[in-house]
C-alpha cells in the first residue's frame, strides 16, 4: 500500500497539541503516511536562532506535502510571519480557504459554502517596506515627489503595493480551474479599482481577461467594501471569491465569522511546483498552551484538504463526514462549540479527536 511522505510542523503555543491529535486522526483513516515531524516558531527560535530552520524547508522540499500547526506571529515587532516566509520560499501563490457551515456550530447563517482564493505573494504583503526616519525612506519620498508631485509627510513609514498581470493571471486561473473541477458555478473578483486604478485596476482587468477563457462559469466583480456588506447580507449569493493578498486575508476571516469562527476554517497553500502546505487559519492561542482545550476542527479539516490533494478522496469524505457528525451531535466537542463556553460537558482536544475516530467506524 502506498505511503505518503508528509512533513508535520508542530508549531508553538497550542500547535503541538493540535499536531498530535491531527496526526492520530489522519492515521486512523487507514491512509498510510511517512511522517517527518519538524519544529518551527517561537519555541525553536530560542535554540536555533531562527523561527524557520533550514531542516524544515529541506523536509518540505523532499516530501512536497506539509501540514502545519499554528505558529505565533509577533504583532508590530520581532520576526516576520513564518507563514508568509513559507509561501514566499516555495512560491505558494494560492491560499485556498473553504468556508462552509456545519450543523451544530453556532452561527447566524445556514447554508454558507464559499471558497476564498487569496493571492499570496504580491500586494502589501510583499514585504516591501521603508521605515520611518530611515535615509532610504527620505530618498524614496524625494523620488515620489519628483515623479508624481505627491508629498508624503516626513514622519511616515511606507509600504509598496505591487500587483502584476502574471500574479493575477495565475491566481484567477487557479480559481476557475477549481470551479471546473468541483462543479462550482461562479467566480467573483474582489478589488478596489475605483480608487487604486493602476494596481487593483490591473487586477480587475486581468481577471476579466482570464474569465473569457471560461465561458461556462459566471464571472462578476465587487468592490471590497461592498463585498463585505454583501457577504453579511446574503452570503448564499456567492461561490468562489478571488482577491489580492490583503483583501483576501480580511475577507477570509469575515467568511470564517459567517460559519462560526476560525475554529472551523481550514486552509491550503499551493503553487505550480508540486508543493502544498495545509494549515488551520487561526492563531496559536498561547494562553491555552498545554491545557488540552482548543478546538482541533480547523486543523482536521485542513487534513481533509490534504487527503483530497493526495488523491485519497474516500478517506477525505469519511473524515469530513465524521467531523460533521461529531459537531452535529454536539456531545464530544470543545468548550467553544457548546451552547455556552462554560458548559461543564465540554471535552478536550484529544477527546474530540477520539470521538471523530470513533465516528469514522
Amino acid at each position: 500500500m502506498k505511503k505518503h511522505p508528509v512533513t508535520l510542523i508542530r508549531g508553538d503555543g497550542t500547535g503541538p497539541e493540535l499536531a498530535a491529535v491531527t496526526k492520530t486522526v489522519l492515521d486512523a483513516t487507514g491512509v498510510h503516511f511517512d511522517w517527518v515531524e519538524v519544529e518551527a516558531g517561537v519555541d525553536i527560535m530560542q535554540t536555533a536562532g531562527t523561527p524557520l530552520p533550514e531542516n524544515v524547508l529541506a523536509s518540505i522540499r523532499q516530501t512536497k506535502t506539509c501540514i502545519k500547526a499554528p505558529i505565533t506571529t509577533p504583532v508590530g515587532t520581532g520576526f516576520r510571519s513564518v507563514n508568509v516566509a513559507l509561501r514566499k520560499e516555495f512560491d505558494l501563490y494560492a491560499c485556498i480557504r473553504p468556508c462552509k457551515t456545519y450543523p451544530g456550530v453556532r452561527s447566524r447563517y445556514e447554508g454558507v459554502d464559499l471558497v476564498i482564493f487569496r493571492e499570496n505573494t504580491e500586494d502589501l504583503y510583499a514585504g516591501i517596506e521603508f521605515k520611518e526616519g530611515d535615509s532610504n525612506t527620505k530618498q524614496l519620498m524625494g523620488v515620489i515627489a519628483e515623479l508624481s508631485g505627491a508629498k508624503i509627510r516626513p514622519d511616515s513609514g511606507i509600504s509598496i503595493k505591487p500587483i502584476s498581470i502574471f500574479g493575477t493571471e495565475r491566481i484567477t486561473k487557479a480559481a476557475f480551474e477549481y470551479a471546473k473541477k468541483h462543479g462550482r458555478k461562479k467566480v467573483t473578483a474582489v478589488h478596489k479599482s475605483n480608487i487604486m486604478k493602476f494596481t487593483d485596476g490591473l487586477f480587475l482587468a486581468t481577471a476579466r481577461k482570464v474569465a473569457e477563457s471560461y465561458p461556462d462559469i459566471e464571472f462578476e466583480d465587487r468592490i471590497v467594501d461592498n463585498m463585505c456588506m454583501q457577504l453579511v447580507q446574503k452570503p448564499e449569493d456567492y461561490d468562489i471569491l478571488v482577491l489580492p493578498n490583503l483583501y483576501g486575508d480580511v475577507v477570509s476571516d469575515l467568511c470564517a465569522g459567517l460559519i462560526g469562527g476560525l475554529g472551523i476554517a481550514p486552509g491550503e497553500n499551493k503553487g505550480d511546483g508540486g508543493i502544498a502546505i495545509f494549515e488551520a487559519t487561526h492563531g496559536s492561542a498561547p494562553k491555552y498552551k498545554g491545557q488540552n482545550k482548543v478546538n482541533p476542527t480547523a486543523m482536521l479539516l485542513s487534513g481533509v484538504l490534504m487527503l483530497d490533494h493526495l488523491g485519497e478522496v474516500d478517506a477525505a469524505r469519511r473524515l469530513e463526514n465524521a467531523i460533521a457528525k461529531v459537531i452535529r451531535e454536539g456531545k464530544y466537542v470543545t468548550y467553544d462549540m457548546k451552547p455556552t463556553r462554560t458548559d461543564p460537558t465540554a471535552v478536550g482536544t484529544r477527546e474530540m479527536g477520539q470521538a471523530i475516530i470513533k465516528a469514522m467506524g
